[in-house]
C-alpha cells in the first residue's frame, strides 16, 4: 500500500512541476521532481529499514521537509529564465499599421511611429525612472530602466503622463521583473472609447441576486431541519416543522453573506465595478456552496489588493465567532464514541483544530472532558462552517483569498512560490498517516490539497503591483495566515492534557 501511495505521489508531483513551473526555470523537471520527492523517498526508505511501529523523529522529519523545499526554491530561481527581447518593427511600416484586431478578437497594440516614440520616451522623467529601452510585443510595449524614486510616485507621475499624450489608449502596468528591476507594461485598453457602454452595463441585478438568496434560503432550510432531527415524514405531515431549520439557515447565510459584503464594500471604497454578492444552492448538506462576487475592474496597487482581499474573511471570522461560541454553549455533551469524528455533529471531537478546541473548552467549561463529545447545535453547526469557509479561502493560492493576501504583501512572484510550497506541504502533511503512520493534520485534508492543484498558482497582478505594503497592513496579513494555521491544525497533546479532553 505504501509503494503504491508513492507511486501515484510520484506521478502527481511530476505532471504538477512540469505543469506550473517548467516554463519558467531551465533546471530540468525531473531534478523539480527529485527535490520535492525527498520526504517521501525519505519515510518510505525509514520504514523499509525501522518498519512502520518505529515513527521517524520530529527533528529529522522537519529537517527533511527544510531541505527539500530550500532545495526546490533555489533550483527554480537558479534556472530563472530571461525574457527575451522581441525584434522590433521597422518605424517605417509601424508608421502605415493601424489599430486592429487577432482572429480571435484579442486586441493588439498598435506599433507606434518614430514621432509617437518620441512622445512616449519623454513620459519618463530621468529623476523618476530612468528609461533605457523599449520592447515592442504583440501585445504590449515594454519599457524597461531604473527606479529612481518611490514605486508610487513613479507610477502616479508616468501614468498621467502617458494618459495626457495618448489618452486611454493603454493600461499602465507596473511590475517586477526577473532581475528584480520594476518596468512598465503598456497594454491595449478594452475598454478605450467605450464608456457609454460600460455605463450602460447593468452590474447590480438585485433580481437575481435576491432569487437565488431565496433559493438558498430553502435549500439550507432543509439540510438545517435534518441537522435539528426533522424526518421527511414530520415533514410531510406538517410543513412548519421546516422552522426548525431556520436557526442554521439563518447562521449560515449571515456568516457568508457577511464575508462576501466584506469584499463587495471594500471594492466599492475603491470605486470597482463589482456585482452583488450572489449565493449558490445545493439540495444536499450543507445547503449551499457559498457565495460570491465578481470584480470588473483592475485593481489599482497591492494596497487595494490586500484590503479587498483580507475584508471578506475577517467579516466572515468576526461574524462568524459569537454564533459558533453560542452555538457551542447551547450544545450538549455526549459520550465520546469512534463515531465522533469531524463531520458526525452528533457526536463532534474538536481535537482536530487548535482553534477549535479552545473555543469548545471555553463554552462547555468542565463539562467536555476527555471521555465526552458534542452533539451540536444547529447554530453551532453554521459556525463550525464557517471556520471552515475561513480557513479554506484563507490558503495563500491564487484566486482565493489567502492567495491576494500573500501576493499584495509579497508580491506576485514570490506569492507564487509560497501557493506552489503550501500545496506540496498540505499534500505531503494529509498523506502522511498513509506514508509513515504519523498524523500533523487530520487525512480528510487531502481533498483541500487536491482542488488547490486544480487552480492556478497566480491572480492577476494589480495596475501598480510594484508598490509595498505598510507595517499595518503586514501585520493584518501574518494575523490572517496564523489564523489559517491556528484552524487547521490539530490541538497539540499538551494542551489536550491541559485542558483535559
Amino acid at each position: 500500500m505504501n509503494i503504491l501511495l508513492l507511486v501515484l505521489l510520484g506521478l502527481a508531483t511530476y505532471f504538477i512541476v512540469k505543469r506550473s513551473v517548467a516554463d519558467i526555470t531551465k533546471t530540468p523537471v525531473w531534478i523539480l521532481w527529485l527535490a520535492m520527492m525527498i520526504p517521501p523517498f525519505a519515510w518510505t526508505g525509514w520504514i523499509w529499514v525501522y518498519g512502520k511501529n518505529k515513527p521517524m523523529p520530529v527533528v529529522l522529519m522537519i529537517g527533511v521537509f527544510g531541505i527539500s523545499i530550500f532545495l526546490y526554491c533555489w533550483l527554480i530561481q537558479r534556472g530563472r529564465k530571461d525574457i527575451k527581447p522581441p525584434v522590433l518593427q521597422s518605424s517605417d511600416t509601424a508608421a502605415s499599421q493601424e489599430t486592429a484586431n487577432s482572429d480571435n478578437g484579442a486586441a493588439k497594440v498598435r506599433p507606434i511611429n518614430k514621432e509617437e516614440e518620441t512622445q512616449l520616451r519623454e513620459c519618463f522623467p530621468w529623476g523618476v525612472y530612468y528609461l533605457q529601452n523599449l520592447e515592442f510585443r504583440p501585445q504590449a510595449v515594454i519599457c524597461r530602466g531604473h527606479l529612481r524614486t518611490k514605486p508610487e510616485v513613479a507610477y502616479k507621475t508616468i501614468r498621467e503622463n502617458i494618459e495626457a499624450k495618448f489618452g486611454d489608449r493603454f493600461l499602465i502596468i507596473f511590475q517586477q521583473g526577473f532581475n528584480s528591476n520594476p518596468f512598465f507594461a503598456l497594454v491595449p485598453n478594452p475598454q478605450a472609447h467605450s464608456d457609454a457602454k460600460r455605463n450602460r452595463e447593468v452590474l447590480t441585478r438585485p433580481g437575481l441576486a435576491l432569487g437565488l438568496l431565496a433559493a438558498t434560503l430553502f435549500t439550507t432550510l432543509l439540510v438545517g431541519a435534518q441537522i435539528a432531527g426533522v424526518t421527511r415524514q414530520a415533514v410531510e405531515s406538517n410543513s412548519a416543522v421546516l422552522l426548525k431549520g431556520l436557526p442554521y439557515a439563518l447562521a449560515l447565510m449571515a456568516i457568508l453573506g457577511i464575508h462576501e459584503m466584506g469584499h463587495y464594500l471594500t471594492g466599492r471604497f475603491y470605486k470597482l465595478r463589482t456585482t452583488l454578492p450572489y449565493f449558490i444552492p445545493v439540495p444536499f448538506f450543507p445547503g449551499t456552496f457559498g457565495a460570491f462576487i465578481q470584480l470588473r475592474s483592475l485593481l489599482p496597487d497591492r494596497k487595494a489588493l490586500f484590503d479587498v482581499g483580507i475584508a471578506g474573511p475577517f467579516a466572515g471570522f468576526v461574524a462568524t465567532l459569537p454564533l459558533l461560541i453560542w452555538g457551542l454553549a447551547n450544545s450538549t455533551v455526549v459520550p465520546l464514541s469512534n463515531k465522533a469524528v469531524i463531520l458526525n455533529f452528533d457526536a463532534f471531537n474538536p481535537t482536530f483544530s487548535l482553534l477549535l478546541t479552545l473555543l469548545s473548552k471555553l463554552a462547555l467549561g468542565s463539562a467536555l472532558t476527555a471521555e465526552k463529545a458534542i452533539d451540536l447545535h444547529p447554530v453551532a453547526v453554521a459556525g463550525f462552517l464557517g471556520i471552515i469557509v475561513t480557513a479554506f479561502n484563507l490558503m495563500p493560492v491564487g484566486q482565493l483569498d489567502g492567495g491576494h493576501i500573500v501576493h499584495a504583501m509579497f508580491g506576485q512572484r514570490q506569492a507564487a512560490s509560497i501557493a506552489q510550497i503550501a500545496r506540496f506541504l498540505l499534500l505531503i502533511a494529509s498523506l502522511m498517516p498513509w506514508l509513515v503512520g504519523v498524523s500533523l493534520i487530520p487525512p480528510y485534508y487531502l481533498y483541500w490539497a487536491i482542488f488547490l492543484f486544480l487552480i492556478p498558482i497566480s491572480d492577476e497582478p494589480a495596475l501598480n503591483d510594484v508598490s509595498e505594503l505598510d507595517n499595518q497592513r503586514d501585520f493584518w496579513g501574518l494575523a490572517a495566515l496564523g489564523l489559517l494555521l491556528i484552524v487547521i491544525l490539530p490541538a497539540p497533546s499538551f494542551l489536550i492534557h491541559l485542558l483535559n479532553m
